[in-house]
């Protein structure tokens, strides 16, 4: 009866942890607001990026605001390789970065170590 036990527990486990790593896991897209010709989004950063993805209209202005609210080494820095762009989130509460809207396109970021991503999809 116990290894019984033990073989439909290990199989939930497996599963969950295929599900885990493989697994779609969607997101709603956030799309950014718009005052006095400058659009702004905030990605709240506590154990991943939330919305993982922002949208933002192409020809306005664009920012992306980063609501530090984890202080885990992954998560302190938040990298746009495409932009040049590596900030470190620990050093203010809500850190900003300016997002080009001249043409579209989608911009990746990642965590510091590359294991929590998001991007700014530009429309």
């Amino acid at each position: 009866m116990v290894k019984v036990f033990a073989l439909i527990v290990g199989i939930i486990l497996i599963a969950l942890i295929a599900w885990w790593f493989f697994g779609k896991h969607e997101q709603a897209a956030q799309s950014a607001q718009v005052k006095d010709n400058v659009q702004k989004a905030t990605v709240v950063v506590n154990g991943g990026y939330s919305p993982s993805t922002v949208v933002l209209k192409k020809g306005v202005p664009g920012q992306v605001d980063f609501d530090m609210r984890d202080h885990t080494a992954c998560l302190s820095h938040v990298v746009f390789d495409s932009l040049g762009v590596n900030k470190d989130l620990t050093k203010q509460k809500i850190t900003t970065v300016k997002i080009p809207t001249d043409k579209a396109g989608e911009f990746d970021f990642a965590c510091g170590m590359d294991m929590f991503h998001g991007k700014v999809v530009v429309k």
